[in-house]
């Protein structure tokens, strides 16, 4: 039976969001087939099965798992004959942990840079809802937002620095080969490229090297997508 993934969409078809990435990463992986659901920030009765307001969610069968880490977990377990995510319970424990910071560290440092960004791609029927819920989220208007961006950036560039030094030591954050723990930080990527051409990474920067080796192995899943190039 084919996988149903809801995701965020936005003009254009545009799908922007790093958790949904990481959940269609982490399909892939395990080479599972999938369809997506389109779902925008207003469409809340889209997702009104699952109990709750936010994407990723997948319907498989008769199970409905929400959160991409919980979706992540629950993909290892029902399909343990596929390529692992995680390398065993001590690699899932470290991979949570790598979640945590690429969430704290990364994505709420991100999100002030490219908020004017992202809202240029969400529909017309949520701009009105995003304008509110992120302008009462940072207490700033979007356009404070984006013209103190310059000032920002310095240490949105430095927080990227634990990752750079553990590319040191490999070509993939989980090893020799990518797996859970590379998908989680390609999502905030993904999401970049989807909605801004702000350079929040410098040319030469460590961590696109790594993206790079990343696309080559994804290919289409990442390149043939809607983006900017940055």
């Amino acid at each position: 039976m084919t996988i149903t993934l809801y995701e965020l969409c936005g003009r254009d078809d545009r799908r922007f969001s790093p958790y949904c990435w990481r959940t269609r990463l982490a399909l892939a992986h395990k080479g599972l087939d999938y369809r997506t659901v389109p779902v925008r920030f207003t469409d809340k009765e889209t997702l009104a099965f699952s109990n709750q307001e936010r994407v990723p969610v997948i319907r498989d069968g008769d199970a409905v798992v929400s959160d991409s880490w919980t979706i992540a977990c629950y993909l290892e377990d029902a399909y343990s004959d596929g390529p692992s995510l995680f390398g065993g319970e001590a690699g899932c424990a470290m991979t949570r942990f790598f979640n945590i910071w690429v969430d704290l560290e990364l994505n709420l440092k991100i999100v002030p840079l490219v908020a004017k960004d992202i809202y240029d791609h969400v529909d017309d029927a949520d701009r009105r809802y995003f304008v509110e819920t992120r302008e009462k989220r940072f207490g700033r208007s979007l356009a404070a937002l984006h013209a103190a961006r310059g000032e920002r950036l310095p240490a949105v560039r430095a927080a990227f620095q634990p990752a750079r030094a553990l590319l040191e030591t490999r070509p993939f954050f989980a090893g020799a080969a990518p797996a859970y723990a590379d998908y989680i930080l390609l999502g905030t990527l993904q999401w970049l490229r989807m909605v801004s051409s702000y350079p929040v990474l410098e040319p030469g920067d460590p961590i696109l090297d790594w993206r790079g080796r990343m696309f080559d192995r994804l290919e289409a899943a990442v390149r043939d997508v809607p983006a900017h190039d940055c």
